[in-house]
């Protein structure tokens, strides 16, 4: 299994990427629905979500397998706290479990074994606790435009380092976490227009 504890992503500042900034307001909004209150942000970056959401009030745990964004990360004074920590390595290291809530956003999609993050994730929920998974939304409309207007090629390139190694769509993610002890419990679109979303957002129940 492939290990990324020690990666560089790329991170050189504590600015919110575009997906962090139009994933912000859907993302509070679940936790709040949920009636969430202790977070883990996992893959959390530069830490950019995880100080937005200290300061809206919930109790946030960031970690990622850079170190470089966790250094940034733990340079903002919202009272988060930071690990250098992958999901591949073994939840126990994270050193708390009991989370009302798991957010990773747009990070599936770049898993080898993406598995691993709902393993990771039901390893430290509190029975009954959330997933919160955000990815680059792809379905029939958004997909058959995509090819009308000549974009495949650039949209899903890969001539970049790193980069997207799976695209989901709503029902093979729902699968993902049906097979490893979550139930889908909503669904929300994020960025652009109905059908032609930038991303979706999926919560999903730890079974019991």
């Amino acid at each position: 299994m492939q290990h990324d504890r020690d990666i560089d992503y790329g991170w050189h500042d504590a600015h919110a990427l575009d997906s962090q900034s139009y994933l912000a307001e859907p993302v509070t909004r679940c936790l709040r629905e949920l009636n969430a209150r202790r977070i883990l942000d996992m893959g959390c970056g530069n830490g950019a979500l995880s100080h937005h959401l200290q300061r809206q009030g919930f109790q946030i745990v960031g970690c990622d397998a850079d170190a470089k964004g966790i250094a940034i990360a733990r340079q903002g004074n919202s009272g988060a706290e930071f690990r250098q920590l992958s999901m591949y390595q073994s939840p126990t290291e994270l050193g708390e479990t009991g989370f009302d809530a798991v957010v990773s956003t747009e990070v599936i999609e770049h898993l080898y074994h993406p598995s691993a993050l709902p393993g990771f994730a039901s390893s430290v929920l509190k029975p009954g606790g959330h997933l919160i998974l955000t990815t680059p939304y792809h379905g029939y409309l958004k997909n058959l435009l995509i090819c009308l207007v000549g974009k495949w090629d650039s949209h899903h390139t890969p001539l970049w380092d790193g980069g997207h190694i799976k695209f989901w769509s709503y029902r093979s993610l729902s699968a993902l976490l049906q097979a490893n002890g979550f139930d889908v419990v909503g669904f929300k679109g994020a960025g652009r227009v109905y059908g032609l979303w930038k991303s979706m957002v999926i919560s999903a129940r730890l079974r019991a």
